[in-house]
């Protein structure tokens, strides 16, 4: 599939853009920099020739389920989303530097880094299962990292109701951390999937490749990646250092059959903790909320495909971008998204006839000084 170009940067009052960070199959994304408070965030907008209403619905139900579950610390955080002064819905949100959508191919990941990873993640997709959510497409990817060097879980895009029914639909998860029962399009996506999916999200981290992907050349399609899931035999992991223990976990969240896996994020979070201590490592916390813990808003209208917000009914666009360094996290891009940042605020005919009164009011402070400054010089003899 051909890479199409990110659309231009929208313009979002408060915001001025910078550089692109990527394009998604529905989404751009860009850099910008917040005037108040000061930060770089990324802004996530739909394209503006995409006027299909079920991805207008996937755009709309990203930025719910985010509003839902953003305080989590391993899920990106979404600051707020609305419609652009061309019409396009966007979602303003953490600016993450970088993701693990490469690095597990290129250096060995340390295992107890990946076991800290697999905790907070399960901790997430846990919170998420709790809310009556499911991501639907988790894999390395996925997993941003933010400027303190957090990962966290985000590209909601695909997510669903854990309570809806399907009625048919079937979305497949990107294939290579896909569960069989999803590429067989028996599901499209269950709690004992998402075990699955971040299972082989994890193997990937250690192994440095999808559990699936052959090294030979052209052993990757598609088809041939559902034929070797479908069989699902686990293959044990090349590494002296990954213990026989995470194994028998991955072993175990990666069975061919759903009832044998792990019954809950939770559960393969819990048993990834259980290998740390084997290592004697220090478990990471699994953050998951109590009993008593819901959603703070109304549940999420996955049907809801309107556009929400405020839109303006005229767009005045600067080609100015602000300028930035090529140095530091800002000047690091990430895999499937793009950087932006709005325009320099201009001032029109109405702008000077706000300023007059100021401009009116300080040229009079400036007479009536000069003429204080000639009476004194008048009494002292001066002149």
């Amino acid at each position: 599939m051909a890479t199409r170009l990110p659309s231009a940067p929208p313009i979002v009052p408060g915001l001025a853009y910078i550089r692109p960070l990527g394009s998604g199959g529905f989404a751009d994304v860009f850099l910008y920099e917040q005037d108040m408070p000061r930060r770089n965030v990324a802004v996530k907008v739909m394209p503006s020739d995409v006027r299909d209403p079920e991805l207008r619905r996937m755009f709309n139900a990203e930025a719910d389920v985010l509003a839902h579950l953003s305080a989590h610390p391993s899920i990106v955080t979404v600051y707020q989303a609305s419609i652009s002064a061309d019409g396009r819905p966007y979602i303003v949100m953490e600016f993450c530097p970088g993701s693990l959508s490469q690095r597990y191919r290129v250096e060995r990941m340390p295992v107890d880094e990946v076991l800290a990873i697999g905790v907070r993640m399960a901790s997430a997709l846990e919170s998420a299962h709790r809310a009556g959510l499911i991501h639907r497409d988790v894999k390395p990817s996925n997993i941003l990292i933010t400027t303190f060097g957090t990962p966290v879980l985000a590209d909601f895009g695909i997510s669903a109701s854990l309570q809806r029914k399907s009625g048919g639909e079937v979305l497949a998860m990107s294939i290579p951390w896909s569960a069989p029962e999803v590429v067989a399009e028996q599901t499209s996506g269950t709690v004992a999937s998402e075990v699955w999916s971040l299972g082989a999200t994890v193997y990937s981290l250690l192994a440095g490749h999808s559990p699936f992907e052959r090294r030979e050349r052209g052993q990757n399609t598609k088809d041939l990646l559902r034929r070797r899931i479908a069989r699902a035999s686990y293959v044990e992991i090349p590494r002296h250092d990954v213990p026989v223990a995470l194994q028998t976990v991955l072993a175990t969240a990666m069975n061919r059959d759903p009832a044998r896996r792990h019954d809950s994020a939770r559960a393969f979070g819990e048993a990834l903790r259980s290998v740390q201590a084997e290592l004697g490592l220090s478990p990471t916390p699994l953050e998951i909320p109590d009993a008593e813990w819901s959603p703070a808003s109304a549940p999420v209208d996955f049907a809801d495909s309107g556009l929400r917000g405020p839109a303006r009914s005229r767009v005045e666009r600067d080609v100015t971008r602000k300028s930035r360094g090529g140095t530091g996290v800002a000047a690091l891009a990430r895999d499937e998204d793009t950087e932006i940042s709005a325009p320099a605020r201009r001032r029109g005919a109405g702008g000077f006839r706000r300023a007059l009164p100021w401009v009116i009011g300080i040229g009079a402070g400036l007479v009536v000084g000069a003429g204080a400054v000639v009476v004194t010089l008048v009494s002292t003899g001066a002149l």
